[in-house]
């Protein structure tokens, strides 16, 4: 199967977005959809990380679906491996720059992604289709048994408040000093929380399938469209019982999202490798091929920014007297993605793709 440039493109234009909503101007003022929901609901940020998750699972179907004739021990060690750097480029993320060995956040976005990939790839190596959508349903189940049935010490079964839903309540005891340094008693991506999203893994997996299949472009497109259409709805459905919640990962927010990224890159794939409409979508499909590399630098230079205090700096100088305080910070969003953008073109051009 020859390279699905719609991957990349969707790939891309995810941490594009991810670029935009987590660095601001002044680090609060920003127009609402490039804000997380508080709590209960969603805005487009929430979007991304579950964007990301899933198309790690895509990946895993069309890369290691191409190995399955190697032997199992050399595959394991390769995903174990990749996994290990993975994990260990988000510790690095949080320790950096003063490393606290005794507070340094241990889970996080690329701590998630890498036991999501590690234990989603296991499974598909290790499983038929039927049984990887079996495990799909079996942890978004269990996960909403856990969250509705186990209450946290002093609290009722199924509160799913802050402070009273059980995930929270195993973060604060087993993460302790190594929880979220703005939550310092859980994380948003903790440890229980952890099941629904290696689901969403799992999804992208069966889109793969999808995608692997014998059908033209047209074909797989709208198998994908439909699949997103029932997901979304069954999200949407879920929501009385499990409310929507990205910081809880719940298993409404899981079938939501995976059904929104089923649909969007249905269109994608349609649009990209279907009608061939490639030159618009350079750009994203360039920042798609070193998603992490992006990442890694948007998070250590934004970092190097507020540590020199060159970032308010830059912002009251250059923003601020140009437009009202909502737009300003947007602009120096904007210009911050527009500066990796121009990154990922010279590492391409060096031919330069940082991969785990």
């Amino acid at each position: 199967m020859s390279r699905l440039l719609s991957l990349d493109a969707f790939r891309g234009l995810t941490i594009a977005l991810m670029i935009l909503v987590n660095t601001p101007g002044d680090g609060r003022t920003t127009y609402a959809p490039l804000q997380h929901a508080e709590w209960h609901g969603w805005t487009l940020t929430d979007c991304v990380f579950p964007s990301f998750v899933w198309i790690v699972g895509v990946a895993i179907t069309l890369s290691l679906g191409r190995k399955l004739d190697q032997p199992r021990p050399q595959l394991y060690k390769d995903i174990l491996r990749r996994a290990a750097i993975l994990f260990g480029l988000g510790l690095l993320i949080y320790a950096f720059p003063t490393f606290p060995l005794d507070t340094f956040r241990i889970l996080g976005v690329l701590q998630r992604i890498a036991i999501c990939y590690a234990i989603a790839a296991f499974l598909f190596l290790n499983t038929s289709v039927r049984g990887q959508i079996v495990a799909t349903i079996s942890l978004l189940a269990g996960y909403w048994a856990i969250m509705t049935f186990i209450p946290a010490p002093g609290f009722a079964p199924g509160d799913l408040s802050v402070e009273g839903n059980f995930a929270h309540y195993i973060d604060k005891i087993i993460l302790g000093a190594h929880n979220y340094g703005e939550t310092k008693t859980w994380d948003p991506e903790g440890i229980v929380s952890t099941l629904p999203a290696i689901a969403t893994c799992l999804l992208g997996i069966l889109a793969g399938h999808i995608l692997q299949s014998s059908n033209d472009v047209q074909k797989r497109a709208e198998r994908l469209v439909i699949i997103g259409i029932v997901l979304i709805a069954a999200g949407l459905a879920l929501n009385t019982v499990l409310p929507i919640n990205k910081k809880l990962w719940t298993s409404s927010f899981t079938l939501l999202m995976a059904g929104l990224d089923f649909s969007v890159f249905a269109f994608l794939l349609w649009l990209i490798d279907g009608m061939k409409v490639v030159k618009p979508f350079q750009p994203a499909m360039v920042m798609g091929m070193n998603a992490i590399a992006l990442y890694m630098a948007s998070e250590f230079i934004e970092i190097i920014l507020h540590m020199l205090h060159w970032k308010t700096a830059i912002y009251q100088a250059v923003f601020v007297p140009i437009a009202s305080p909502m737009n300003a910070s947007l602009l120096y969003a904007l210009t911050y993605v527009a500066l990796h953008l121009a990154l990922a073109y010279w590492l391409y051009a060096r031919k330069f793709f940082l991969r785990a």
